[in-house]
């Protein structure tokens, strides 16, 4: 009997530049010896699609075993992984410190890496990754509203089905009337830092692609409840995607250029004390995680790891540093809350609804907390193969989201709030009000 690893989960860092790495041989070489041991344990089969897509392959074949397996098929397992990291943060028991050392999600994204060297990754995708490009459009006056409406119409969904790629069904962001760092003055510094044990008492807010082009509400939401806590921010003088659509889809030349443009910046935050906040999961991580591995011995990228923080991460912390006021005065009642995949492999825990438990101390909330994948992940769940498979996955997550009729339903990842609220639609139940958790802390304040 394989006996599973009892120790946390350690991440080797990713070996990029070195030319092995791009080698396909050596590569499906290595997915045949990981595939083998995920055959064997079939934990995963659950999470996402590239696992019953494995497993179907392999029980296809005339002993049922992974051999049998034709080694261009692989990339059928490939293409249906989206870098959730679930396998490897909550259920492989083989991740090192285990001597199989199975970094499944790694091993997916070298895979990707090779595709998109050996010029297999299609310039629509390259587009629909491309945040910061179509982003332009957003607080353009006019321009932005005829974008919205044309790209709300039949015609242009089916354009953009064939020539993007993108499902005529699947939800889409629209553009931002008034971007988020150009609707404010770029810093408060009207209230004195108050500096508590584990946080600093200053954020530097990345504002992220789609809070700046999409929702900046939810990043003015953020801002008015640093300032109810009277906590000094500042908006990242200049930033750029955080270069996570790019990893989706094996883009590391891209992913690096990112990083030469953030963490310089970022880092100079960092040594000056500050925490920076990040309002999208997916985003933080990169900063927490990805980039951390892919540029282990850069000092600079290792300080801004330390610096960055989930908002939940930094609000509870500052609560148990006894410097966060508590003064809710709204009710916000039936609570539906999702915990997006990116903000569980974390290893922050459950801080969101940590939050909303404080909360429920002085008002009222009945919280129903829903812990699995939405299906959205990123550009994946818009895609035209993969739209009608991102709600299969959700469908269990709509039907919990929809339990005792709530009054909000709620994400940190605000793309997962929208594809959850699109499948409790298309399932009978649709949500009365979707709402980031960010906003509900600000209604829960009482603050205009």
């Amino acid at each position: 009997m394989r006996e599973g690893n009892l120790e946390a989960p350690t991440r080797h860092p990713i070996d990029w530049k070195n030319p092995d790495f791009y080698d396909e041989g050596k590569a499906l070489a290595e997915m045949e010896r990981v595939f083998d041991i995920c055959h064997g344990c079939r934990r995963c089969v659950s999470l996402c699609q590239s696992f019953p897509t494995l497993f179907d392959l392999v029980d296809a074949t005339e002993d049922g075993e992974v051999h049998g397996v034709k080694k261009e098929a692989y990339w059928k397992v490939v293409d249906q992984c989206y870098l959730c990291d679930l396998c490897y943060m909550t259920k492989c028991p083989y991740t090192p410190p285990h001597p199989w050392n199975l970094d499944f999600p790694h091993l997916m994204l070298r895979a990707k890496a090779i595709k998109h060297q050996k010029g297999e990754v299609q310039a629509r995708e390259k587009f629909l990754a491309s945040t910061d490009t179509h982003g332009q459009f957003a607080g353009i006056p006019i321009v932005v509203d005829v974008v919205n409406r044309v790209n709300r119409t039949k015609t242009m969904r089916g354009l953009m089905d064939t020539q993007l790629g993108v499902h005529p069904d699947a939800w889409m962001p629209s553009l931002a009337p008034q971007r988020f760092r150009w609707g404010r003055a770029m810093n408060n510094t009207a209230h004195v830092a108050v500096n508590g044990q584990r946080t600093p008492g200053k954020v530097a807010i990345f504002s992220t692609c789609f809070v700046n082009y999409n929702e900046p509400g939810i990043g003015e939401d953020l801002i008015k409840v640093l300032d109810h806590n009277q906590i000094p921010y500042e908006i990242v003088e200049k930033e750029a995607c955080c270069g996570m659509p790019r990893l989706e889809l094996g883009d590391l030349k891209a992913v690096e250029q990112s990083w030469k443009a953030n963490v310089p910046v970022l880092a100079k935050y960092a040594r000056d004390g500050w925490a920076i906040v990040s309002a999208i999961p997916s985003c933080t991580l990169m900063f927490k995680q990805e980039l951390p591995l892919m540029f282990p011995d850069d000092a600079d990228t290792q300080l801004v790891k330390k610096a960055m923080f989930d908002p939940f991460e930094y609000l509870v912390a500052r609560h148990k540093d006894g410097l966060l006021k508590t003064d809710f005065k709204a009710a916000l009642g039936r609570v539906s809350y999702h915990i997006p995949c990116h903000g569980r492999v974390q290893n922050i825990g459950k801080k969101t609804e940590e939050m909303f438990k404080l909360i429920g101390q002085t008002v009222e909330l009945k919280l129903n907390t829903v812990e699995r994948c939405s299906g959205h992940a990123g550009t994946y769940g818009v895609k035209t193969p993969y739209h009608p498979v991102a709600l299969k996955i959700g469908k269990p997550v709509f039907k919990a989201m929809a339990k005792d009729d709530p009054d909000f339903i709620s994400s940190d990842c605000a793309l997962a709030g929208h594809h959850i609220a699109q499948g409790m639609e298309l399932a009978g139940t649709p949500a009365k009000s979707l709402q980031h958790p960010l906003s509900l802390v600000r209604l829960a304040y009482g603050l205009a």
